[in-house]
């Protein structure tokens, strides 16, 4: 058996070291992710896999969370991969709010550190609205059922001002009336971030039968 074993690693040396190579590569460096929800449209849609980097906030032990080298921190707008705790499971959002703004939100209406984001309607589809977002000096397309503004009071619509305390960011989808994030959830803690991730790799229509939604190939995001 131990030279049935020894003879299987010397004639297949390089396919597992090139393999050990790879999961360190994909633990550590740079991986991508699946996303089988909607909660980030219209950034992100159901099918798509989007780069990982893992590296834009630290440098980590491979497969593990313990970081070696902080390199920065997440600001707002990024979006980030990170592995939540109070949801038991991976997910991807966007940072709203970074330790130390006053944020509050009323009828899907953000303010930040007394900033009034702005709100122009860009599209209809047939039960929501596309709004350009603007606060902070960042823009991005958000998606509600109707527009802002207009909701009633909900504790996904709507929140009292609080300071983001440090070691913790406000995470929101970008499908605002469709994502359990920080709202749900409560703040993401600085250790659960994964990486950092700007655009699509591939994306799969899953109600056409996984074919491959090409305009979608490298999108950034």
């Amino acid at each position: 058996m131990r030279n049935t074993l020894a003879n299987f690693f010397k004639e297949n040396k390089s396919l597992l070291i090139f393999i050990s190579l790879m999961l360190v590569f994909r633990s550590a460096v740079a991986d991508w992710n699946d996303v089988p929800t909607g909660s980030m449209k219209p950034t992100i849609v159901e099918g798509d896999r989007i780069f990982i980097n893992k590296m834009a906030y630290d440098l980590k032990v491979p497969f593990s969370q313990q970081t070696i080298v902080k390199f920065a921190d997440p600001i707002r707008h990024d979006i980030v991969i990170f592995e939540s705790a109070a949801a038991n499971k991976r997910l991807v959002k966007r940072v709203i709010g970074v330790p130390g703004d006053v944020i509050s939100m009323n009828k899907n209406q953000l303010v930040i550190n007394q900033q009034h984001a702005s709100y122009k309607v860009m599209a209809r589809e047939k039960d929501f609205v596309l709004t350009e977002e603007s606060v902070a000096g960042e823009s991005r397309l958000i998606r509600t059922r109707i527009p802002v503004g207009q909701h009633n009071y909900s504790a996904m619509t709507s929140f009292k001002e609080f300071t983001v305390p440090e070691g913790f960011y406000l995470m929101m989808g970008d499908n605002r009336d469709n994502s359990a994030d920080s709202r749900a959830i409560g703040l993401m803690p600085r250790e659960e971030v994964i990486g950092r991730s700007n655009k699509v790799a591939f994306s799969l229509d899953y109600e056409q039968y996984l074919l491959p939604r090409s305009e979608r190939f490298l999108k950034a995001i």
